[in-house]
């Protein structure tokens, strides 16, 4: 699992920027399953990705428009949200510490990661059907 905090809005270079990372982290070719967002197939990510050099490299699948439910992202934030929830938070700073912290966990948890792609909705993308 991969995650960076972005502060401003996210925009397509942002975008383009996290895809980057994460292919560069992941050190071998990742397939990407976005939502809809505007971002995400803007003109400017489609031309980063028809480039040689990323058309090996960088994959990318679409959920269908208004399908949360098929986003193994949601069980991600459903856990994160749950887990921060229970935390006493006083400002800003501390928010940002207790999101990165349940974040942090779950990267560290295979088992847990695991478990978000075991709902009847995530299930495809699996690769222990």
């Amino acid at each position: 699992m991969y995650f960076d905090v972005i502060e401003e809005r996210m925009n397509s270079d942002k975008f383009i920027e996290f895809l980057k990372k994460l292919r560069q982290d992941a050190g071998h070719p990742i397939f990407v399953i976005a939502d809809n967002a505007r971002y995400h197939h803007s003109k400017k990510v489609q031309e980063f990705l028809e480039k040689k050099e990323q058309q090996d490299n960088i994959m990318m699948a679409f959920l269908p428009p208004y399908s949360p439910e098929l986003n193994p992202d949601e069980q991600v934030w459903n856990y994160a949200k749950r887990e921060v929830g229970k935390r006493i938070i006083r400002s800003k700073d501390e928010m940002e510490k207790a999101i990165l912290s349940v974040m942090s966990t779950i990267k560290k948890s295979a088992k847990l990661i695991r478990s978000f792609f075991r709902m009847p909705d995530t299930k495809y993308a699996s690769l222990d059907f």
